[in-house]
């Protein structure tokens, strides 16, 4: 058994695709439109089998308010292959003006990392 996909609902979605192809080197597939239900989506697809699927429609409430913590998946973690890269990646975001919520690191767990926000405070963690 595998993961295939996470999926995200986007205020922006067309701004979270650019965000994910710029910064993490998705290629995004086809956009998919069901104009009955007010429905769009794009699949983003990345090396390895995991794709991420950014989901729009209007009725859906924007509640992240980037909360220091909450249940539930809390992030999206990528790897970058080295902690150069981390931190290379982590200065582009910050010159870009995306809120960068840890700084590069070695966590406690092992892994260099650092923790932005995407442009709609999902938590992406950056990892060596």
């Amino acid at each position: 058994m595998k993961i295939t996909h996470v999926a995200i609902w986007t205020e922006d979605i067309d701004a979270m695709k650019a965000f994910y192809e710029t910064y993490f080197d998705g290629k995004a597939g086809e956009k998919y439109v069901n104009k009955h239900k007010g429905y769009t989506s794009y699949f983003i697809y990345f090396d390895g089998d995991v794709s991420l699927e950014l989901m729009h429609r209007q009725d859906i409430p924007n509640e992240n308010k980037l909360r220091k913590e909450y249940l539930g998946i809390t992030h999206l973690a990528f790897s970058v292959g080295s902690k150069e890269k981390v931190e290379e990646l982590t200065a582009r975001l910050r010159q870009d003006a995306y809120n960068i919520i840890g700084e590069p690191r070695l966590s406690g767990d092992g892994y260099y990392e650092s923790v932005v926000a995407d442009p709609e405070n999902n938590r992406i963690e950056i990892l060596a």
